[in-house]
């Protein structure tokens, strides 16, 4: 039975000996290896009475495991629901219960405060731990190791990725079969990706960057990838002279820079270094460049669409810039309001149109037709310019998102929180440039008469709360906050008084 994704991805590589996981102590996990333990993965799933369709909230530390659960979904015909695994069990709770999940995966540690998250969603759940232990994995060691994959067709849905609204409630984009393939598609040609491609992995893979670019890229070429637990430096530089390529988001870059051992010998034969899920500092594109000789390739992407513009992989590589629309990608620069197309140089919204942009929100019919224009362009909320040559440049983020760490972080949430402190009467939250996470979450609080909360005080109140990456790193309490003439806060100015509080 054609399954689009898994034959198009796996398939042709469950009789491989060719090595696609590399991990960091030098052991390797063959493609047939690892296709027989997602095989038996998706035996225990559907022993568990998940049928196709149904949905996977997974919150698990990264592993080859972990990936092979992915895999597993996708060869049953599952809704992969990648959780980030700094999420609370209040955070947890709500994507668990709107996604309507069968079932819940999480690590042992978790499981105690997650049981009455699966209860309560009429969930299963089950651990995988960072080693590769757990009730998920006792009961997979006994399925078959083969098994025919579900019928899916390109438009069926194969992935979940919550993004956050200004609102404060999270949105579930749903992806298709047919959006994760032709975006793998569009990169392994336009990057020049091949077989004998080795990919330096030390990425997350909840997140679309190091799931859906980074492993189906490598999938879809046939390639390997060195599959590192996380971000250690020591670990990186190891691994930098057997690797071909690697992918990260800038704050990567700025550490390997920060490393005396990065040099243009360690890297002289490399093939690529590509940078997203936040601005690459044209001052870090620069000084990387100077460093080895490479110039980073900088592309955009949002979680609706997977990517949608590349620096190309030959000619120039403009700092500041994200390069051209993909092939498969229309992209135009609109006015907000009107959806007037702007001529070449306008400042406006993105709007893009492809087989990459996602179905639309999960049971938000009207937030998803507010989202798209009546010739089905979707209306990204990235702010942003064309050159005379082509080149896109991003200028700035409608709804006043933050990127930080390659993550998207949206006020709302943070504000409601804060506000609810005793002490405080209003909050605005905002971004500003930090050198490490490309921006830092900044709050401006004013408080109540004689009350005098304190910095620690409201980033403790928030710790149990939120993920730490969405957390304040500083606050700071104002007499009042500024407004325009009809009372909007205006957060430009807070980044503006605040711009350089992480510089040096």
């Amino acid at each position: 039975m054609p399954n689009t994704l898994y034959d198009a991805l796996f398939l042709l590589h469950e009789e491989s000996d060719r090595p696609f996981l590399i991990l960091r102590d030098g052991r390797q996990i063959s493609y047939r290896d690892f296709l027989a333990l997602a095989a038996r993965i998706a035996n225990a799933l559907a022993g568990k009475g998940l049928t196709a369709g149904d949905r996977v909230a997974v919150q698990v530390k990264k592993s080859p495991e972990a990936l092979a659960l992915y895999a597993a979904c996708v060869k049953a015909g599952l809704v992969f629901l990648p959780l980030n695994t700094a999420y609370t069990a209040p955070e947890v709770e709500y994507f668990v219960a709107d996604a309507e999940a069968r079932l819940l995966v999480c690590d042992e540690s978790n499981r105690q405060a997650l049981e009455p998250v699966a209860e309560t969603a009429d969930a299963a759940i089950m651990t995988l731990n960072g080693d590769g232990t757990g009730s998920l994995m006792d009961l997979a060691t006994s399925m078959p190791s083969e098994g025919e994959a579900a019928a899916r067709g390109a438009g069926d849905l194969a992935a979940f990725l919550y993004t956050s609204g200004t609102t404060g409630r999270s949105k579930g984009a749903m992806l298709t079969q047919d959006n994760l393939l032709s975006n793998a598609e569009a990169l392994v040609d336009y990057w020049r990706f091949a077989e004998s491609d080795v990919l330096l992995h030390a990425l997350p893979i909840f997140h679309t960057h190091g799931l859906f670019v980074a492993t189906n890229v490598i999938l879809l070429a046939g390639g390997s990838m060195i599959f590192l637990p996380g971000v250690v430096m020591d670990d990186i530089i190891a691994a930098l002279p057997r690797a071909t390529t690697m992918m990260g988001v800038p704050t990567y870059y700025t550490r390997l820079l920060a490393d005396s051992r990065f040099t243009r010998d360690l890297v002289g034969h490399m093939r690529l270094f590509v940078s997203g899920s936040a601005p690459l500092l044209a001052e870090t594109h620069h000084e990387f460049e100077g460093r080895t000789g490479h110039r980073i390739l900088e592309r955009y992407g949002m979680t609706e669409t997977n990517m949608n513009t590349s620096n190309p992989y030959d000619g120039e590589r403009r700092a500041g810039t994200v390069g051209f629309p993909l092939p498969g990608v229309e992209l135009r620069i609109a006015e907000a309001e009107s959806g007037e197309i702007l001529p070449q140089g306008g400042i406006g919204i993105i709007e893009v149109k492809g087989r990459n942009v996602f179905k639309g929100y999960w049971k938000m019919p009207e937030k998803t037709a507010a989202e798209f224009r009546p010739d089905g362009f979707f209306i990204t909320g990235d702010v942003a310019t064309i050159d005379a040559d082509g080149y896109v440049s991003i200028v700035g983020r409608a709804k006043d998102l933050i990127i930080s760490g390659g993550y998207n972080i949206y006020p709302k949430e943070i504000e409601l929180l804060i506000d609810e402190m005793p002490g405080v009467i209003e909050s605005a939250v905002f971004g500003v440039q930090h050198p490490d996470f490309g921006e830092g979450v900044v709050a401006a609080i004013v408080a109540k008469p004689g009350a005098a909360p304190s910095e620690g005080e409201v980033i403790g109140a928030l710790s149990g709360k939120l993920a730490r990456f969405k957390q304040p790193k500083r606050v700071f309490v104002v007499d009042e906050l500024p407004r325009n003439t009809m009372g909007k806060v205006q957060k430009n100015i807070l980044r503006e008084r605040y711009r350089d509080i992480f510089a040096g």
